[in-house]
């Protein structure tokens, strides 16, 4: 199984952010620095006693071109759920598409636009593009806003990793997407993206990484790899739903789904601030100093990935550990 996961078409497109990657390097003098340079979910820039977000995220243009309104709707959602994984809270968004088809962009823009109301997002404008013979493509970008940051770059050896994920939702057809917003009222989106930027203005999380379509193990490594930290991770202890393998879970893009990391002490009170929305957070793991990410199941245990060997998405800061404290974590 781990064998297929390595090679899915989700992942090798992480790999290839390698070659971009290549040419962000940036110069950075503290660990804030780093926080504007790619690597986190989104960039983050000190504006006095917050930081300012910013985000922007692609469709795949045949996911565009199939189901253009749940297209809409998902780069809105993805963008807020990166906002989110940063211990921030969105606020507005841009977007720009190129269409050959008058009706099937205006499916796209009504997703868009319905996700906006959903989670209480200005649309701020954008750029358009509509003429025949155009690809279907769409890209969003996302701002917003942190009091307290979570960071990739506060990942350390001796963290519990935790998984919190909306189970209540169903599949989206043979596709890995798990829909969790359908049935929720505006207010129940907000509520539930409010934890994690509550826990985190509390002190109770250094990290945490928006589950995307490399799937659970994908996200596990570029949370682990900014700061070359590995992980034992138990997959039975991942809060999946009853109906759904543990192959197919692997692999899934939930519309509410988070890998984070927190001190051991403090892992009772976060699970219970999730449960008390509905939501399901649970213990998968600990962090280690070994830049491997093994899985275990039962009596096994197989490593999955050496960072040090081979690379992920290739955004691993070696000077980390030379740059001053950033004055959060």
């Amino acid at each position: 199984m781990l064998e297929e996961l390595r090679d899915t078409a989700a992942m090798r497109s992480k790999v290839a952010i390698q070659q971009p990657a290549s040419s962000c390097s940036g110069v950075a003098r503290t660990r804030e620095d780093l926080y504007a340079l790619p690597g986190d979910d989104t960039a983050a820039i000190r504006c006095g006693d917050q930081y300012q977000l910013l985000a922007i995220e692609g469709m795949i243009p045949a996911f565009v071109e199939q189901a253009p309104w749940f297209a809409g709707w998902s780069a809105v959602m993805a963008n807020v759920s990166d906002i989110t994984a940063m211990g921030g809270r969105a606020t507005a968004i841009v977007n720009a598409y190129w269409h050959h088809d008058e009706k099937a962009a205006s499916k796209v823009m009504a997703g868009v636009h319905a996700a906006c109301a959903a989670y209480g997002l200005v649309l701020a404008g954008g750029h358009t593009s509509q003429a025949p013979g155009n690809p279907a493509a769409l890209a969003v970008a996302v701002t917003g806003w942190a009091r307290t940051l979570l960071s990739t770059l506060h990942v350390a050896p001796g963290q519990v990793i935790a998984m919190a994920v909306d189970l209540d939702g169903r599949w989206h057809g043979d596709a890995p997407y798990w829909k969790a917003f359908e049935n929720d009222s505006p207010e129940r989106l907000r509520t539930k993206l409010e934890v994690i930027p509550r826990l985190a203005e509390a002190g109770l999380l250094f990290a945490a990484k928006d589950v995307s379509n490399a799937g659970i193990l994908g996200t596990l490594l570029m949370l682990l790899e900014p700061t070359a930290c590995g992980a034992v991770i138990d997959i039975s202890a991942v809060p999946r739903p009853a109906d759904a393998s543990i192959a197919r879970w692997l692999q899934a893009f939930p519309s509410y789904g988070f890998l984070l990391t927190l001190d051991r002490k403090d892992l009772s009170t976060v699970e219970a601030a999730f449960a008390l929305e509905g939501l399901h957070c649970a213990c998968i793991g600990e962090t280690d100093d070994s830049a491997r990410l093994h899985v275990s199941h039962e009596t096994e245990v197989e490593e999955f990935w050496d960072l040090a060997q081979q690379p992920f998405t290739g955004f691993s800061f070696s000077q980390l550990r030379h740059l001053p404290e950033a004055q959060e974590h």
